[in-house]
């Protein structure tokens, strides 16, 4: 066992070696993260519903030999409340789809459960993964928001409640969370992962995305969710040769700390020999928030399209949103789409030696008050063009709120992705 931290504090890959070596047990583990969960629940608001203490040991209890023999070992999950699940209601955020109760598991998480994990709760979320905030609070800080959408479920693997927790991205709503509370976030290359039993948003743009303590946890869930075999072994770091860097203000407003944040990182980089190639992108990524802004506000109102006869029940933003995509022509939304896909091959040619990218996660730390979720600019370029991309944490400014920076790799080279990410966090830590 770590002597130094508590039972709940570690992450997934390494519970899972202390049970292999007998180090404690799952139960304990179980109580752990209970444990946390009620001494902090009351003040960081992660979760819309889960099972009591005495309902998840039942459980775990009754179906003890199929645990003990799985990969997961019957650790607790936290599951994004657009993601359905068959033994709780899934409501999207949204007062329309109170009490609303799906008829089986989003495969996502039926895939978890197969490997052994137990869905302890739905975690909070934005109204249909949009703008509007929950009830969750920054466990960094009670008096930030914690970002969204996923807002439950970065607060929740930041707080230390549980192990693994899913989200879903279309913006920037796993990498802006994750960078705010201090987690790892992870939103796979378009198409990587099945989206069946998800909210969708926009079809061209949503994505699965996947939250732990350590990268190592992420490639361990990647696998259960591709159907690939499975390790709990640590991850390979890999360092790269050549990094290219997209600075905030190529994308948009960006804070001193972070800007500082990123020269810290480059530095850190050159130090280790790396090479560092400077992105000169002139007007384009900014350029791709707006494409962004055009695919989503088309594609959003024609899947919601349910919920837009009920307007008086959604938020002013999101019934903005929707009134922007159907009044917008349809050649515009389809020149965004073609502009997000020239501008991915624009970006790789750019520097073809490059093996991954750094940017900043989100424009600075996470803002004061509840009222938004913060900017979601520094996400909209990668997500738009479907690339893979990971939050780092390690870096914090002066009063030690979490500076996230993001990893973007290749289009399809996600494994890459997470050895690099891997290198990298030791590198910050």
């Amino acid at each position: 066992m770590n002597n130094n931290i508590d039972l709940n504090e570690m992450g997934l890959c390494q519970m899972l070696r202390a049970l292999e070596k007998g180090a404690c047990t799952t139960e304990a583990l179980i109580e752990a993260c209970f444990d946390r969960i009620e001494a902090r629940e009351s003040d960081v608001g992660a979760w819309q519903i889960k099972r009591t203490r005495d309902e998840y040991l039942a459980y775990y209890q009754a179906n003890k030999a199929f645990f003990d023999t799985s990969p997961l070992k019957g650790l607790p999950l936290g599951v994004k409340d657009i993601i359905d699940t068959q033994e709780m209601p899934t409501e999207m955020g949204s007062p329309i789809h109170v009490g609303r109760q799906p008829v089986e598991d989003a495969t996502c998480v039926a895939l978890i459960r197969a490997a052994g994990g137990i869905v302890l709760g739905k975690t909070v979320t934005t109204e249909f993964a949009y703008f509007k905030p929950g009830k969750t609070k920054n466990p960094a800080d009670l008096e930030r928001t914690p970002g969204g959408s996923s807002s439950g479920s970065a607060a929740a693997i930041a707080d230390n409640m549980v192990p693994m927790a899913l989200g879903s991205q279309t913006a920037a709503s796993v990498i802006r969370p994750a960078a705010y509370c201090g987690a790892v976030g992870y939103v796979g290359s378009r198409g990587e992962f099945s989206l069946r039993g998800g909210q969708p948003l926009a079809q061209s743009l949503d994505s699965l995305g996947l939250f732990a303590r350590k990268v190592e946890d992420i490639q361990l869930l990647r696998a259960i969710l591709i159907r690939q075999p499975v390790s709990i072994q640590a991850i390979q770091p890999v360092a790269p040769k050549f990094v290219m860097v997209c600075h905030g203000e190529n994308v948009g407003d960006t804070s001193i700390a972070m800007k500082d944040a990123t020269e810290t990182a480059i530095e850190l980089l050159k130090s280790q020999g790396v090479q560092v190639i400077e992105l000169n992108a002139g007007h384009r990524m900014k350029d791709m928030v707006n494409h962004h802004m055009n695919i989503m506000a088309w594609e959003v109102c024609r899947n919601l399209a349910i919920e837009s006869f009920r307007v008086e029940q959604l938020s002013d933003p999101l019934a903005a949103l929707m009134k922007q995509g159907l009044t917008m022509e349809r050649s515009t939304y389809i020149d965004s789409l073609n502009a997000a896909q020239t501008c991915q091959d624009w970006l790789w040619s750019y520097a073809p030696e490059a093996e991954v990218m750094l940017a900043p996660a989100a424009p600075d730390v996470a803002p004061l008050g509840y009222g938004a979720t913060g900017a979601p600019h520094m996400s909209r370029p990668w997500q738009a063009m479907g690339l893979p991309v990971i939050n780092v944490p390690g870096m914090k400014d002066e009063n030690a709120m979490p500076l996230g920076l993001q990893l973007i790799g290749k289009y399809r080279e996600d494994d890459a992705l997470l050895g690099y990410a891997s290198w990298f966090k030791e590198l910050l830590n």
